[in-house]
């Protein structure tokens, strides 16, 4: 009896193995099939969306790529307003702050590369190599003289962009942008993770799973729509990914810059950032550079031009009325 017992014991422990790795096949199986269905549905979906987007703007020709950008409005002061950090449609994303402010200004809306309906490109996003970019699509554009209003990463590129271009801008306003000594953005991204759910489309399964972010948002339906056909086409592309590769480096770079004193300096920041507490005092810091420097706090999301832009549009306003704008040397 103590032999069989001796025999059946081992014969137990095989067949739970079996078992188990019958049950971890079956659960890669499903992984593999479902994967392989959402691949194949983000590949048929792609397509039908990418006819689906529309045109707007014009194209200029930058190094041979086009970027697109967006001029509206005829006022006598130009504004050149730059997107936030992956923005599907930079355009379309800042449409009701641009509606705000064209009846005064005349507003030109840039794409870098990468960005809304521009070419990629596989030149390294450095900043230096950004603003470069940016700074001769405003010159094919004929622009001499302009403020630079922008959102989030904007606050990092201007820094360098401004001390590049002292002669051309006149005035920067920031909306949450980035403050080049700000914390944590030596922090390693998970690239390949993110190129994997957009490439094998978990992304767009996630952010369908993720509800309508624009549903109490001011945009019209069409626009809504647009921006989700871009964001689902051009999302995480190449050249995006290196400018997010290059993150840290870019805010190292510029992490003792600092604003001309002269320079018109205006900062809407929110003052409910949970995740970084030194938030308003940073930005209070940076407004101090500039002897015409103001900081306005707002309650809402980071996504200040979504929600606050008829705010934003009148401090801007009433902002100008108060300073003198900095003249060419």
């Amino acid at each position: 009896m103590a032999g069989t017992a001796e025999i059946t014991r081992p014969e137990k422990g095989r067949k739970k193995r079996r078992l188990w790795l019958k049950i971890l096949g079956g659960i890669i199986g499903v992984l593999v099939l479902f994967i392989g269905i959402t691949f194949i549905v983000n590949v048929i979906s792609t397509g039908i969306e990418k006819k689906k987007i529309e045109s707007y703007g014009q194209y200029v020709n930058v190094e041979g790529k086009k970027m697109n950008v967006l001029i509206q409005g005829s006022g006598e002061q130009t504004m050149v307003l730059l997107p936030g950090q992956g923005t599907a449609s930079p355009v379309l994303d800042f449409k009701p702050l641009i509606d705000q402010l064209t009846p005064s200004y005349k507003v030109v809306a840039i794409e870098p590369f990468g960005y809304g309906l521009s070419d990629g490109t596989d030149k390294e996003r450095t900043t230096e190599n950004i603003i470069s970019e940016i700074h001769e699509a405003v010159q094919q554009l004929g622009l001499k003289r302009y403020i630079l209003m922008g959102h989030s990463i904007t606050g990092l590129y201007a820094v360098s962009y401004v001390n590049a271009y002292p002669d051309e801008v006149q005035a920067f306003v920031g909306i949450d942008s980035s403050v080049p000594n700000q914390p944590g953005m030596d922090v390693k991204l998970p690239l390949k993770a993110m190129k994997f759910a957009k490439d094998s489309g978990v992304m767009r399964l996630l952010t369908k799973l993720g509800g309508d972010s624009f549903k109490s948002l001011d945009y019209d339906e069409q626009t809504k729509e647009q921006m989700k056909f871009i964001s689902a086409v051009h999302g995480n592309n190449p050249t995006l990914m290196n400018e997010l590769s290059h993150l840290g480096s870019n805010f190292k770079n510029a992490e003792k810059l600092t604003y001309p004193h002269d320079l018109p300096v205006l900062l809407f920041a929110v003052s409910n950032n949970e995740h970084n507490k030194q938030w308003i005092p940073l930005h209070e810091e940076q407004a101090k550079q500039s002897s015409q420097g103001k900081l306005i706090p707002m309650v809402g999301s980071h996504y200040l031009h979504h929600t606050k832009y008829k705010e934003i549009a009148e401090e801007f306003k009433e902002y100008m009325k108060t300073v003198q704008l900095k003249q060419a040397k």
